[in-house]
């Protein structure tokens, strides 16, 4: 029988912060942008008690729980930490599929033998997370990839649901159909109208009624609901990019202050190709117009590169390209693709500017990885006031 579990990282980006500052541990914490157009990025258990979760507009959530304190969320740094939990997970087993920043599908099949079954695992995974990164994590485990993410869902925070193969169909019959994937709020309302409600209704439903409510999706959602999942745990593979974005309360208008945004952005993405040794040649610069149309530039350049400077470069070059006279921006962001391992290649002739860079941000991330995104940053982004 298969042994699979899904470890989910409790509230994550809510956790790293209250982790790393003492200040904000007990209090109601939001992840995300600013609250007249942002969204939460992560809810913290003592903001969840007033209602506030993740994905809902921030200025929502402030007012379900005005008390909560807003945290601009640090992608590096939750990134960085991501890494410590994965490094966990493989300690007992190769098979891995992350599914984000902070939740992963773990096939322990093979790995009883040497570990004790997947309880055993799951418990031993939790504790190291919790003395080795002091955050918290929950986990499901199941003969499948479906029933070990509604197990872990169950019994958060720091829970550990072990689901046997001859529990799967009593297990889901009773949960409410909101477990299922695929089916959020706009689609639970019309299966309940129709008598179904739990995931027991939805396994003895007629197949062509789920079909006609859900589409081709009908007939798996009818399997899954009845435990049968074959899918396997599939290791990821590797980045095919990495970017970052952000939204603004305020259109930004100055070309200026859209360049410094530019930066910011090339330096999150030159950090994070540092720390995974990774270097790029493609740069995608986007911008979201006030009326939420998405423009989108690229350019690939000559040589792999992994430098701010380079990186900023490119976006500032593919912006002077838009005449930006009366147009107003809500969102920016900066992207880097065609990634290879390694550093940017030596030549012949090494250029010295770029090997200073290379070090410079080696440096940088090295002082990251210390003190924060706080602990260094570029003159020009301090006088932006971010």
């Amino acid at each position: 029988m298969k042994q699979i579990l899904h470890v989910d990282m409790d509230a994550f980006y809510a956790s790293v912060e209250q982790h790393d500052d003492p200040s904000l541990r007990g209090r109601p914490v939001l992840v995300g942008g600013g609250e007249r157009r942002g969204v939460v990025a992560a809810a913290s258990y003592e903001a969840r008690k007033f209602g506030a979760r993740s994905a809902m507009p921030m200025a929502e959530a402030m007012r379900t729980c005005p008390t909560a304190v807003v945290v601009h969320p640090r992608m590096g740094r939750y990134a960085e930490v991501s890494g410590q939990v994965f490094a966990i997970f493989h300690r007992y087993t190769p098979l891995v599929q992350g599914l984000s920043l902070d939740e992963a599908f773990l096939d322990v099949t093979a790995s009883r033998s040497l570990f004790g079954d997947g309880e055993t695992i799951a418990s031993r995974i939790k504790a190291e997370i919790k003395s080795e990164i002091g955050l918290t994590a929950s986990a499901g485990v199941a003969p499948s990839r479906f029933v070990a993410k509604v197990a872990s869902d169950l019994q958060k925070p720091d829970g550990l649901v072990v689901i046997q193969e001859a529990q799967v169909r009593t297990f889901l019959a009773p949960l409410p159909i909101e477990h299922m994937w695929g089916i959020g709020p706009k689609t639970a309302p019309r299966l309940r109208a129709l008598g179904l409600s739990t995931m027991g209704d939805l396994a003895s439903a007629r197949a062509t009624l789920l079909e006609e409510i859900l589409g081709s999706w009908g007939r798996a959602v009818q399997a899954l609901a009845r435990g049968e999942d074959e899918r396997e745990v599939t290791p990821n593979l590797a980045a095919k990019s990495i970017g970052t974005e952000r939204t603004y309360d305020t259109d930004l208008t100055n070309r200026e202050v859209i360049e410094r945004a530019l930066l910011d952005h090339a330096s999150r993405i030159a950090q994070r190709l540092t720390r995974e040794k990774m270097c790029a040649r493609v740069v995608t610069l986007k911008l979201k117009h006030a009326d939420f149309t998405l423009r989108t530039k690229r350019v690939t350049l000559p040589e792999p590169v992994a430098d701010v400077e380079s990186i900023y470069i490119a976006a500032k070059t593919l912006l002077a390209s838009i005449d930006l006279n009366g147009m107003r921006f809500r969102l920016t962001g900066v992207s880097v693709s065609d990634l290879t391992d390694g550093p940017p290649p030596r030549t012949l002739f090494p250029n010295v500017r770029t090997e200073k860079l290379r070090k410079l941000e080696l440096l940088v991330a090295e002082v990251s990885d210390r003190f924060g995104d706080a602990g260094i940053t570029r003159a020009t982004l301090l006088e932006s006031g971010e």
